[in-house]
């Protein structure tokens, strides 16, 4: 169970220098404020009243404070960017860097190059130094200017190289195994006593960062994954007994899956890791999947990656370099068990595979997530130059918060199979709640 001090954020040391933002002081009218200390957004929008918690949990208030740690005009920053790609990652290094340039005043912004490989002499690309003309029109772009790679490197090697390039704060852009890298730095340079924040933006299309409503890159995902079911839907139609088969991303969490359900309003049959599929028997999807064809002769089927790993026991595995295990491939698997199923029972089938996954990724933000990623890397930079660290920038209850990274990689948020958002799913696509 959360507890208050699970939130606490650390933070370098007093922050004695004023602000060079402009923003609301006594005097001033008609300007935006700075955000107190004090302010805190509670973690419980709602809960049962006669189940109420002793003492409640809240998360620090992000946003721009009055008081810096870091004297912005000699502080050095860097950004980089991990993982795999992601919709919205060359909006957050624009906006971070514009963020410091020309708001804070800050003299020099570095782009890391190729993930945390470029923390590493013996492996690293030398660092870009960022300006406004290199970030011009980057946001108009998929992918990262600054590259990425995935797998860790030797922490003290990585701050070594932090305190070479006198880097004051570093911004690590990614997703759980970013994050857990920039707790490593973070926890090192605490240890060695130095003074450089570590601060996280979470990215990641599968929305799976613990204690962070959304992160940056899922909206578009969900928006190209809606198209390529539209058109699995077209050509479901087009024939007698058509399955359009669509697999997406989501390792551990069905989102993707689920909300791209919900935004095409076409999808009969939403497979997610967060519900056991099982395939044979009377209730089985197989079974369900051929009433369905009998009755209306098209069906649309999305399944997230992480789907059935219990039915590919026995399919050679592998792990990618930051050491996640790659799960063996529902999509072609499902596709032959769908026909040989049918083909079994005489039934006539006409199956479209689609694989869009690196597809939904690599493409640049819609404007949901283009405004996100601005807000979100704002927010970052408030947090490093006012000395937070080991922290990563979020939203909770609508209000973009200060999450302990420990936190947010203490799990894997999921869809909740007995939540309103799968609620909203089994209604839209009337798929039986439990397969058996």
């Amino acid at each position: 169970m959360l507890t208050p001090q699970d939130t606490l954020i650390h933070t370098l040391g007093p922050a004695p220098v004023p602000s060079p933002l402009r923003l609301w002081r006594p005097g001033l009218l008609g300007m935006p404020v700075f955000v107190s200390e004090r302010v805190r957004v509670r973690f419980l929008a709602e809960c049962d009243v006669d189940g109420l918690p002793g003492e409640e949990v809240y998360f620090e208030k992000a946003g721009p404070r009055e008081k810096l740690f870091f004297d912005p005009r000699r502080t050095r920053a860097a950004i980089v960017t991990c993982g795999g790609l992601c919709p919205g990652l060359n909006n957050v290094i624009r906006s971070a860097f514009l963020e410091l340039h020309y708001n804070y005043g800050v003299p020099e912004v570095l782009g890391i190059r190729y993930g945390y490989a470029g923390l590493n002499p013996a492996v690293a690309q030398p660092p870009l130094r960022l300006t406004p003309d290199l970030v011009d029109t980057i946001h108009e772009e998929g992918g990262t200017i600054l590259g990425t790679s995935r797998g860790p490197q030797p922490v003290d090697v990585m701050v070594d190289y932090l305190v070479a390039q006198r880097i004051d704060l570093l911004l690590c852009v990614g997703g759980d195994g970013t994050l857990r890298g920039a707790r490593a730095i973070a926890e090192e340079v605490l240890r060695r006593g130095l003074k450089i924040a570590v601060v996280g933006v979470p990215k990641t299309i599968d929305n799976d960062v613990m204690y962070v409503e959304k992160t940056f890159g899922m909206q578009t995902a969900v928006d190209k994954a809606r198209e390529v079911l539209n058109a699995a839907h077209s050509e479901a139609k087009s024939v007698y007994n058509g399955v359009g088969l669509v697999k997406v991303m989501g390792r551990d969490a069905g989102f993707i899956a689920a909300l791209a359900t919900l935004a095409s309003q076409e999808v009969n049959f939403t497979l997610i890791p967060e519900v056991p599929l099982c395939l044979d028997g009377p209730k089985g999807f197989l079974e369900t999947l051929r009433r369905r064809l009998e009755t209306r002769h098209h069906a649309v089927v999305v399944v997230a990656e992480g789907v059935g790993r219990d039915l590919l026991e026995g399919e050679p595995t592998e792990a990618d370099a930051s050491g996640n295990p790659r799960p063996p491939d529902i999509g072609p698997f499902l596709k032959n068990r769908i026909l040989a199923y049918l083909r079994q029972l005489s039934v006539p089938v006409d199956v479209k595979y689609f694989d869009p996954s690196y597809l939904i990724r690599s493409v640049p933000a819609n404007s949901e997530d283009a405004i996100f990623c601005d807000a979100l890397a704002r927010n970052a930079v408030h947090a490093g130059m006012a000395g937070k660290t080991n922290v990563v920038v979020g939203v909770w209850n609508g209000v973009f918060t200060h999450v302990p990274i420990p936190l947010a990689v203490s799990g894997k948020k999921q869809v909740d199979p007995a939540g309103a958002l799968w609620k909203s799913v089994l209604a839209c696509t009337g798929q039986p709640p439990a397969w058996s």
